[in-house]
Order: structure tokens, then sequence, then C-alpha cells
């Protein structure tokens, strides 16, 4: 006789008990790893504002190209991992008084920032972190095309 009877637990459900607690561990952990990288990206956000000074600029080009390709200085290059530096990132091209200088960019400013046009961007090392028009005025994201299915949607 054993302690634990066995046969009144089927084998399907062991499987799913273990399947469900597998699944919980997963998740325990990412919520876990994903609070520290959350601490993370918000500790670096700080330091950029806080180093962040504005300059005024002359737009001269912007693309999105590989790290490799971009025209940053050797220094920054060498400072990033390898797997990320066959990634493409938004590349802004300007004059910054009589030099002309290459930033990163985020994402999501790199559609705001106007071609062969003067802008006001804040500007942290080589990252732009926000940009207005030269007036002052801000500069709003091109429209997107819409497709020709998504009009009769709309209707």
């Amino acid at each position: 006789m054993s302690l634990f009877p066995v046969a009144a637990i089927s084998t399907p459900t062991i499987v799913l008990l273990i399947v469900i607690a597998a699944m919980v561990v997963v998740l325990i952990v990412l919520t876990v790893v994903g609070n520290k990288e959350k601490k993370k990206a918000d500790e670096a956000q700080a330091q950029l504002e806080e180093a962040a000074m504005p300059m005024s600029m002359l737009v001269i080009d912007k693309k999105k190209m590989r790290m490799n390709e971009s025209g940053l200085p050797k220094m920054v290059i060498d400072n990033v991992p390898k797997r990320y530096r066959r990634n493409k990132v938004p590349i802004v091209k300007a004059k910054v008084g009589p030099k002309i200088m290459s930033f990163m960019c985020d994402e999501k400013l790199f559609d705001m920032v106007p071609v062969k046009k003067e802008i006001k961007a804040m500007v942290s090392g080589i990252y732009i972190i926000s940009v207005k028009g030269m007036r002052g005025a801000v500069i709003a994201p091109p429209k997107k095309k819409t497709g020709f299915f998504s009009r009769f949607r709309k209707k």
C-alpha cells in the first residue's frame, strides 16, 4: 500500500497540472525581469533628459541605416553590442554651426524631423530627444496615407 493514491488522478490531469505550473513560473519570471528592465529604461531616460541641451540645426538628410554605415563616431559603434550593430537605426545628418554631424533619433520622433529645414532640438550627446520648429512651432507627424479598403471602412 502506498501513501498517495495514484489511481485517483489520471495521467492527462497530471500533465495538465504540470503545464499550468510551468506557465505560472514563466509568467512570474517574465514579470520580475520586465520590471527590472523598465527601471533601467527609466533611469537611462532620466539621465538623457538631465544631460540634454538645446541646439539649432539644419537637417540635411535622414535615413534608417545600419550602425556600421551610419557615420557615427567609432567609439559609439564599439560600445554597441555586436548583435545590435546590424540593426537599422534612425540617423539624422544635420549641420550644427560649421560642422556636419550624425545624430541618432527616437523612432517616434524620426517621422517628425523635417528634411532641409532648420529646427531646434534637445540633444543629449548624439541622441535627439525632442524637436521643435525654428520659430517655436511644434512639428506634427505627417499624415499616414490611407489605403483603398480603409477608405471604405470609414464610410
